[in-house]
């Protein structure tokens, strides 16, 4: 089903209001991080942390992994690339944009429905969940479902459920997961598929069931430094596998690794 034209009117407003949050390139000393929308929180405490203790200035532009991967393809100057997914960066890798010794994997992450604080809980998405009833007409707010990291997991797993065609013509597609967030708590969606990270930022809406992790592949986000990253970016690389840094990780609702 196509958007209408007044939803989106309303995602256009939604997008450039949150993803206009940080210049394309640092300053002359500062290290610029390319960061997947849903570690806006996260990072957006992290990176004053590491300004204090090291003097470094940190700039940080946040968008969809899809998105940062192409601009650094087409030569933006990002020091630090951190991906929603594995594929981007590999991607990247691939072309020779990344240092392949100097990259790990920082996070994992969960899938979860989302709804509005007075939605009912269904505790989990099952193939007998009647999904398409649920949205009692209005759209299913995810990422894009072929481009974006959380778009194309939320897929997967409502493919692996048998439920994607019964509601794939009520999906409003979203730039990025944080996007489609905004939907739900605004109300212009009922519900929405996005990280469980994402869930845990935003008080005007509230999780209604988990994914399975056998449903999608495996949520994870590689980090590393580009090859034409400055010396310093390794360090703010380092400082967020720092115990203190993944305390925050963790707080914001995304996974350890070995975890």
């Amino acid at each position: 089903m196509i958007l209408s034209r007044l939803l989106r009117v309303f995602l256009a407003a939604i997008v450039l209001a949150m993803f206009t949050l940080a210049p394309l390139r640092a300053g002359a000393d500062g290290i610029l991080v390319f960061a997947a929308a849903s570690l806006k929180n996260a990072l957006d405490e992290i990176a004053p942390a590491f300004e204090a203790q090291t003097g470094q200035e940190i700039t940080v532009s946040y968008a969809a992994s899809s998105v940062l991967a192409r601009q650094i393809q087409l030569g933006a100057p990002a020091d630090v690339f951190i991906s929603a997914n594995v594929e981007w960066m590999d991607v990247l890798q691939g072309k020779g944009l990344i240092e392949a010794n100097k990259r790990v994997d920082l996070l994992g992450n969960g899938l979860v429905l989302i709804g509005g604080t007075s939605a009912p809980d269904m505790h989990e998405v099952t193939p007998e969940t009647d999904l398409a009833g649920a949205l009692a007409g209005g759209h299913l707010a995810m990422a894009l479902v072929d481009a974006v990291p959380a778009g194309i997991y939320g897929k997967a797993a409502l493919r692996s459920l048998d439920l994607w065609d019964s509601v794939q013509g009520q999906v409003a597609q979203t730039d990025n997961v944080r996007a489609a967030l905004a939907l739900v708590a605004a109300g212009a969606a009922p519900l929405g598929i996005v990280y469980r990270s994402d869930a845990v930022v935003e008080d005007r809406v509230r999780v209604l069931a988990e994914f399975s992790s056998d449903l999608h592949p495996a949520i994870i986000y590689p980090a590393g430094v580009t090859t034409s990253a400055r010396p310093e970016a390794l360090a703010f690389l380092e400082h967020l596998q720092s115990p203190e840094a993944q305390e925050i990780f963790e707080r914001q609702g995304f996974s350890l690794p070995e975890q």
